[in-house]
């Protein structure tokens, strides 16, 4: 379903309601579900960046060998997913892109939500520059359809990168907020994820 962008403007002046803590702290697989429709919002130098989130993984590492904490597995980089649910967490694939995760659950559960894709909703002649470094008039089709349907292509529509990793999601220049009601979704496998055996077939993946 493709996004109306003018029409979730509108609805987007009406949410701007942060969500809870107690929203995060629950089953990895219903906060997946449920982030369909909301707005993630990025606060940077007087602008509100605001993007409503269409697809979404669900990662939950005591089961899931495509997670990055499979197995309790605690480093530097997966200590994050062992905060409380309710903070980012923020790594980089390949070494140059950087992904936006969810963390859920409660303390000491390593799970998150991968935010993959998104509709750009408020501020997008901002986001276009950090985009592309165009005016959004000036993008072709093939830009304006993949200005955010992708990990990657997302944060760096939105500039956010590994400094915002373990921040709190109800703070002041990232936050996620209520959003478009979503009647139905689609669900899937999730994506790239060929090297994790018997998780590579979890239909964890959710969108709109």
């Amino acid at each position: 379903m493709k996004a109306d962008t003018t029409a979730i403007a509108s609805i987007y002046r009406k949410y701007m309601t942060k969500l809870k803590t107690e929203f995060y702290t629950r089953d990895t697989l219903t906060v997946a579900k449920e982030l369909l429709g909301k707005y993630i919002v990025r606060e940077l130098d007087g602008h509100r960046l605001t993007a409503m989130i269409t697809e979404t993984e669900a990662y939950i590492g005591s089961v899931d060998k495509a997670c990055h904490a499979y197995g309790y597995r605690r480093t530097e980089r997966t200590s994050a997913l062992f905060k409380k649910g309710g903070c980012s967490y923020v790594y980089l694939i390949y070494g140059m892109y950087c992904c936006l995760n969810v963390v859920t659950d409660i303390e000491g559960e390593p799970c998150a939500v991968l935010i993959r894709g998104a509709e750009p909703v408020h501020d997008i002649e901002y986001m276009s520059q950090l985009r592309y470094g165009r005016p959004y008039s000036e993008l072709t089709k093939y830009q304006i359809k993949n200005f955010c349907n992708g990990p990657g292509k997302l944060c760096k529509a939105l500039a956010i990168d590994r400094s915002l990793n373990k921040v709190s999601l109800d703070g002041s220049f990232l936050y996620i907020t209520e959003g478009r009601e979503i009647q139905s979704f689609n669900t899937g496998k999730r994506i790239n994820i060929d090297y994790a055996e018997e998780a590579a077939d979890f239909l964890w993946r959710f969108y709109i």
